[in-house]
């Protein structure tokens, strides 16, 4: 399980296709740390470790082929920052929400404005079962646990800090970008209870 609070920015140094496969090579700032069959979650995707090499500051994941189909993995190309946590563990502080590293849907960034302090980020996705927001409801964006506003059935605003901003993918974000989403466990089961989900 995850919280969204990101650790780390990583960095895509290689891609490498084989069969359906394709494990990407990553560097960051805790790849020595690092042990084979760990979950990490990338831009929210929760990932197993398959490779390290904490000499060059690496790890290697693999994602299959449903797993690209559903995210924006399959965009992903070497220089691409991505957002990086590993799993809470049990004697650590629950900072952000309930984040399994299940990507649900991916959305459009339709626009980003600079507030001169924060930035705004509007998303749009495809309605859908289970795909809810509600304004002060939390968000999983490429991993990043936000509190979302104005709030509609395909999508949804977001405003960034200059904390965050700095310290994770949002930097790189521009309208028209592809992000992976992971709506509120806890909202996907009330919703299923009441008839709102099959």
């Amino acid at each position: 399980m995850f919280t969204g609070i990101i650790e780390a920015l990583g960095t895509i140094v290689a891609v490498e296709n084989q069969g359906s496969n394709r494990h990407f090579t990553v560097s960051s700032p805790f790849a020595a740390e690092l042990k084979i069959d760990q979950s990490v979650a990338h831009d929210g995707v929760c990932l197993t470790v398959v490779a390290v090499d904490p000499a060059a500051g690496t790890h290697v994941v693999t994602a299959i082929d449903e797993t690209l189909r559903v995210t924006n993995l399959g965009q992903w190309q070497p220089g691409r920052h991505v957002n990086l946590e590993r799993c809470l563990a049990a004697t650590g502080r629950f900072d952000g929400h309930i984040v399994q590293g299940h990507v649900d849907a991916t959305a459009t960034c339709l626009s980003v404005t600079d507030q001169q302090g924060s930035w705004l980020f509007r998303f749009g996705h495809e309605a859908g079962p289970g795909r809810l927001t509600v304004d002060k409801g939390s968000i999983c964006v490429n991993g990043t646990s936000l509190t979302c506003f104005d709030s509609t059935d395909t999508g949804f605003t977001v405003a960034i800090i200059p904390y965050t901003y700095e310290h994770t993918s949002f930097q790189q974000l521009r309208a028209g970008d592809t992000v992976n989403l992971e709506f509120d466990i806890v909202g996907k089961y009330v919703a299923k209870l009441l008839g709102k989900i099959a």
